[in-house]
């Protein structure tokens, strides 16, 4: 009888890959088109559109942290097979709904806050799941690909999302985002190697208080994590300082079309999509922790750059800045997201991406709403400002950190 041969790791990695390439289209389409629908097709007003938008990512500020705690209890794989199969269900609803004239913002509401769930359960599941499936020695190639898939989808995503409404109208373009999910699923179950059961030392069904703050205390205890969490919610704090303002600047300040700024935005992609797909020639090359300290140092005056955006001659001014700032994110994430899950013991890792999660969307909320209040007292302009100015010292926790002397990621086990 002969024996049958274990399937390749290399297979279920690159399903893994398509998974998380048809998860993250079903995504981008559904963010661009998710709006229109409420306005083209539910004549929304900007407060209701301004709430169907708050309650896409509400979720991870809601269940975010217990969300980390129950996937460190389960198999990985079934909880993100589980959520793409409720975001596709979900996402399907709405042209049913269109079609029988039945179609409510109320709809919508729950719509974007049950997906908002899932995809809180689908984030911090793939995060946890990749060290298992890429083995821990290979993590920095794989979220190098990962990187290299999100910024692709981004930018051809929002560009086919905006061909579909023009074509078939905003409601209709959700059935892909619903097709998106379905195919990540199936991708998904197509990964033959078996995922052992992850348990917290101690009993898996501790209180759930209890395993929530083990989680919390590792990240904040952790002189690597705690350092990368700093520097995380950092760039998402000046990002969102100024990303909220650029819109108001570029289009209503300036009287720029809405082109240039979708120019501007896809420059920065592109940007991204060669820092992910070079990052780890960069660590190579630098070594782990000089590449993100030393590179942040370099790069923080080319941030400076952009609230200098104007016309003429100043718009590729901030647009050279914007490049290379996205360039140094997109290294920064996929170096971060890999020390993340190198230093992280199995039994914790959902519950160590749900902290960061947390966090990181936390930063993000508190960043959208400085950005307003200083954008009205002050200016657009000074909100971004404000921006690039914490955007140009996020170096600063990671060189002060064990991170500045780690040649190599695995050295951050050693």
């Amino acid at each position: 009888m002969t024996a049958i041969a274990p399937p390749r790791p290399r297979r279920d990695l690159h399903l893994l890959f398509a998974g998380a390439a048809a998860s993250k289209l079903g995504m981008e389409v559904g963010s661009f088109a998710l709006p229109l629908v409420a306005v083209l097709a539910l004549d929304a007003s900007p407060g209701e559109v301004g709430l169907l938008a708050t309650l896409t990512t509400a979720a991870f500020l809601l269940i975010g942290l217990p969300a980390g705690v129950w996937v460190d209890r389960s198999r990985r794989r079934g909880v993100m097979i589980a959520a793409d199969a409720a975001r596709a269900l979900l996402y399907a609803s709405i042209p049913v709904a269109w079609w029988l004239d039945l179609l409510t913002i109320e709809q919508l509401y729950v719509t974007a806050l049950l997906a908002g769930v899932a995809t809180v359960f689908f984030d911090i599941s793939a995060l946890s799941y990749l060290p298992h499936v890429a083995g821990r020695d290979r993590l920095m190639s794989a979220n190098s690909v990962l990187g290299s898939i999100d910024s692709v989808v981004h930018i051809g995503g929002q560009s086919a999302a905006g061909f579909l409404v023009q074509l078939v109208s905003a409601p209709v373009t959700m059935v892909a985002t619903a097709v998106g999910y379905v195919l990540s699923g199936g991708f998904l179950l197509r990964i033959r190697r078996r995922e052992p059961a992850v348990a917290a030392p101690g009993g898996p069904r501790e209180p759930l208080a209890r395993s929530i703050a083990a989680g919390v205390r590792f990240v904040a205890g952790h002189p690597i994590l705690r350092a990368v969490a700093v520097a995380g919610a950092m760039t998402n704090l000046g990002m969102q300082l100024v990303l909220v303002m650029l819109p108001v600047l570029v289009v209503q300040r300036l009287e720029l079309s809405p082109g240039v700024l979708g120019l501007f935005f896809a420059a920065g992609g592109v940007s991204g999509l060669v820092g992910a797909a070079t990052a780890t020639r960069v660590v190579g090359r630098l070594g782990a922790g000089r590449a993100l300290w030393l590179l942040g140092l370099l790069v923080a005056p080319a941030g400076l750059l952009v609230p200098l955006i104007d016309a003429g001659a100043w718009l590729w001014v901030a647009g050279l800045g914007w490049v290379v700032l996205a360039y140094k994110i997109s290294v920064d994430n996929v170096v971060l997201i890999s020390f993340r899950q190198q230093v992280t013991p199995d039994h914790l890792l959902g519950r160590q991406n749900a902290t960061m999660r947390f966090l990181l969307i936390g930063a993000v909320a508190i960043g959208a709403a400085l950005s307003g209040v200083i954008g009205a007292t002050a200016g657009p302009r000074a909100a971004m400002w404000a921006g690039a100015g914490v955007l140009a010292v996020v170096w600063v926790p990671l060189y002060l950190s064990p991170l500045r002397r780690l040649r190599a990621l695995t050295d951050a086990t050693s």
